[in-house]
């Protein structure tokens, strides 16, 4: 983390780099946290119609399901899958070039490698991490719409205005912004453990293996303080 925050404002400005990964991270991930989205907002609506049911307040769904999915859910959901695929990802990739000395070759051409490899992976994670938590959240919505229409035939103009109604600016803001946060820690961690790598290919593989570990845990804890830094400062939605 220090030599990221001592090195991102040097030259070389890998800006080509940067787009490549973001399209690594953003584009080839669009699939899997869609279907993620989707199948989170249909079960979410599906489990909790029942309880809501029972007390009479089946109308009250599509502000439940905005609020599970927008403030905590589609962050944390699509920050562990995207964790999951690119931790391993990148902690394999750049362990690799470890072992066989390609990162040594760089240096010997005087390429800064961590320019190269590492600034770009992070700030590539630290941009896609919100765009695709925003794509998750209404993919997740839509899903929870297609059940209520299914089970109830709910118009959706209602879904959507009760389902808005409760949430603020600053939810989405936060709770969307503070992914970028959790793509910081993929990116850094997997790429910390690929630099670290000593050994063969057996070391390759469990570097990606503590990669995933590592920055999965880590997302948990750093949102239990984010979320407890924004109640603090902006209070919750039902003030």
């Amino acid at each position: 983390m220090g030599q990221f925050v001592l090195r991102f404002w040097r030259r070389p400005f890998e800006w080509r780099e940067v787009l490549r990964q973001m399209d690594d991270v953003g584009t080839k991930s669009f699939i899997l946290t869609g279907i993620t989205g989707l199948a989170i907002g249909v079960v979410l609506a599906m489990q909790s119609r029942g309880t809501l049911v029972r007390f009479g307040a089946e109308a009250v769904l599509p502000s439940m399901l905005a609020l599970s999915v927008v403030k905590e859910i589609g962050p944390v959901i699509t920050s562990l899958v995207l964790a999951g695929r690119l931790g391993a990802g990148i902690g394999a990739e750049i362990g690799s070039m470890k072992v066989t000395e390609q990162i040594d070759a760089l240096e010997v051409a005087a390429l800064k490698p961590f320019h190269f490899l590492v600034i770009t992976r992070v700030l590539a994670c630290m941009i896609m991490f919100p765009v695709l938590t925003l794509w998750t959240d209404a993919l997740a919505m839509f899903g929870g719409y297609l059940e209520s229409l299914m089970t109830s035939g709910m118009d959706y103009r209602i879904f959507i205005a009760t389902a808005f109604e409760s949430l603020r600016f600053s939810d989405i803001i936060v709770d969307t912004g503070k992914t970028a946060v959790f793509g910081f820690i993929v990116g850094i961690v997997s790429c910390y453990l690929g630099f670290t790598v000593r050994g063969g290919t057996r070391e390759v593989g469990q570097a990606a293996m503590r990669a995933v570990v590592g920055s999965s845990l880590l997302i948990l804890l750093t949102d239990v303080i984010i979320v407890r830094l924004s109640l603090l400062i902006f209070g919750d939605a039902g003030s």
